[in-house]
């Protein structure tokens, strides 16, 4: 039964749960404050009524008092809230960005927990030197080495348990994790220093970065509000890290012609997928997720039901795409439907030829076993064709930008563009793509211009 005492203008509302193994009294409490101009007889009920709902609260174990510190509550938060609600991608990037902000403020109980402690936080993050990046580099030939022992790079993959692009990387004296370098020379019987040189870069962190912290820790922070753990969210009362903005690349319509003309000479399933992306402004994910029941060729129609993410904890898995606007029917050119049956055809004769060994996935964009590609063996081979063609050095990520870029500049109303691409409402379109509407606009005054000059 909950206890009510009024002190001053409040009230004081205790609940007992028990005892602890020491035998010591739980106890919880809140201070209610009524309304002004609430008449006695409205406090009484509204007090009795936060009394009862308190209690009931504290009886299922979800009151939190504001001593906690606020690594125990995120902890918390990830149980009750994170891991139900949200993607696997969302939460390996708030678990280790929540780990980085708990090193500072973690030991801070709510309650006390100041926007002066959260700036420091962010203050700290902007110095020079803190963002130190460790990382490990090939020191011996393990092109030579692989072939002394008589391996393949998909094996030495398939070895050590990670991608065959990622061997290739290597290789080639890309920098790679500690943990990535380990499992290598692991499977080849190696100490790691034995094959790998280690180094430490140390930077300074992108304003951007530092905003993610001040979302992860501000949202954390209002679910403590909306539990009544906290009276306020200290972030809503300093000013976020500001972002250095800047424009989205894009390839311009002269660029996007050249690239795609420079791809007759590149591989069909590369060819395929630069060519989908360019002209649907799909998602990489959403693209690597496609399977062929998807293609409606007939109707000249692509389905986006599923996307195709990784995350280094659970490696390549299917998840919904990013929001319920991304589950939708695009139409789509015949150029790319035509790539698309020869790429069929292709894949068609591989699987006859891998008999057994392939995987019965029905991706659409396979590795050499019908297994679903890795996206970074995409982003690797694209890398390389910009740089052999002398095109700008841009991502997949930018050819969906290329696409809304190009369709707005030529007139395709926002609505329209903005479902294409699976957005959830039109202003985030705005304000992605501001550039190109800003060029938009300004065709539209010179064409205006050249109406009523003509008259």
């Amino acid at each position: 039964m909950a206890t009510i005492k009024k002190r001053g203008k409040s009230y004081s509302i205790r609940v007992s749960c028990g005892y602890d193994m020491q035998g010591k009294q739980i106890v919880h409490s809140i201070t209610w404050k009524p309304e002004a101009g609430m008449t006695a007889k409205q406090e009484e009920k509204e007090v009795q009524r936060q009394a009862v709902l308190f209690e009931d609260r504290c009886k299922k174990g979800l009151y939190l008092n504001g001593n906690i510190r606020f690594a125990d509550f995120v902890e918390r938060w990830f149980v009750d809230y994170a891991e139900k609600q949200l993607k696997a991608t969302t939460l390996c990037r708030l678990r280790y960005t929540l780990e980085q902000a708990n090193k500072a403020i973690g030991h801070i109980p709510l309650e006390k927990l100041q926007p002066i402690h959260i700036m420091h936080f962010y203050d700290n993050l902007a110095e020079n030197g803190i963002k130190h990046t460790a990382a490990y580099s090939i020191k011996v030939d393990l092109k030579a080495l692989l072939k002394q022992r008589g391996y393949t790079y998909q094996q030495l993959a398939d070895l050590a348990g990670l991608h065959v692009s990622t061997i290739h990387k290597i290789c080639n004296h890309s920098t790679t994790y500690p943990k990535t370098a380990q499992k290598v020379a692991t499977a080849l019987g190696y100490d790691v220093e034995e094959l790998f040189i280690y180094h430490v870069e140390q930077t300074k962190l992108k304003s951007s970065t530092i905003r993610t912290y001040h979302v992860a820790i501000s949202t954390v922070l209002s679910s403590a509000v909306q539990w009544q753990i906290i009276a306020s969210n200290p972030c809503e009362r300093l000013k976020p890290p500001k972002i250095d903005t800047k424009e989205s690349k894009y390839l311009d319509e002269k660029q996007a012609l050249y690239m795609l003309d420079c791809l007759s000479n590149e591989p069909l399933q590369y060819q395929t997928l630069i060519t989908l992306l360019v002209y649907t402004g799909m998602r990489r994910g959403e693209a690597f997720g496609l399977k062929w029941s998807d293609i409606d060729f007939d109707n000249k129609v692509i389905t986006i039901q599923r996307t195709l993410l990784y995350t280094a904890d659970k490696g390549l898995f299917e998840d919904t795409p990013k929001t319920a606007s991304s589950n939708r029917m695009i139409k789509v050119a015949q150029e790319p439907l035509k790539l698309l049956k020869k790429h069929k055809i292709e894949q068609t004769a591989r699987r006859l030829q891998c008999g057994d060994q392939w995987y019965h996935n029905d991706y659409v964009f396979s590795a050499w076993n019908g297994k679903a590609m890795h996206p970074s063996s995409a982003g690797s081979w694209f890398k390389n064709f910009l740089k052999r063609y002398d095109l700008p050095p841009i991502t997949l990520h930018s050819l969906r930008h290329t696409n809304a870029s190009l369709l707005i500049a030529n007139g395709i109303n926002i609505t329209t563009v903005s479902k294409r691409l699976g957005h959830a409402n039109t202003s985030i379109t705005t304000s992605v793509y501001a550039h190109a509407i800003k060029t938009a606009d300004e065709i539209a005054a010179d064409t205006l211009e050249n109406i009523f000059k003509m008259k």
